[in-house]
């Protein structure tokens, strides 16, 4: 199970950028599946978010959660500033089709579902969702 103190310690792992820290928390090799990304072994976790934030600050804030014995559930706010342009065609280049494009400066706050499948008390999958705009 992933318990609040647990998610807590992988949120500040992540918004620190320690992607050692972060892969850790994951069964080897990950398995997560989000916006157009496959990600599929630690070093391709590294690698997509080093990539990432080298061109974004993002930021994640939880709304709710909720642990089971397999599942954690959390519906939250990403912040993304864009630290320099990122176009639509270097977004596709890495995968990341259902990403929206930003310009240098700009921010986007995106409230997303996010559900991490567990086992063992560590992240075997994961799957983000956004919510049907009205």
């Amino acid at each position: 199970m992933i318990d609040r103190a647990r998610y807590d310690a992988y949120l500040a792992a992540f918004n620190a950028r320690d992607y050692d820290a972060v892969a850790d928390f994951y069964v080897d090799p990950p398995r997560m599946e989000f916006f157009g990304i496959v990600i599929r072994s630690r070093q391709e976790l590294k690698d997509f978010y080093g990539w990432l934030h080298s061109c974004v600050k993002e930021s994640v804030s939880l709304l709710n959660f909720a642990a089971g014995e397999s599942c954690t559930a959390c519906d939250a706010i990403v912040r993304i500033e864009a630290l320099r342009d990122l176009t639509r065609e270097e977004l596709d280049a890495h995968g990341a089709t259902g990403f929206f494009p930003i310009l240098a400066g700009e921010v986007q706050e995106i409230r997303q579902f996010i559900f991490y499948t567990t086992k063992d008390g560590r992240i075997e999958k994961v799957e983000a969702a956004l919510p049907a705009q009205n």
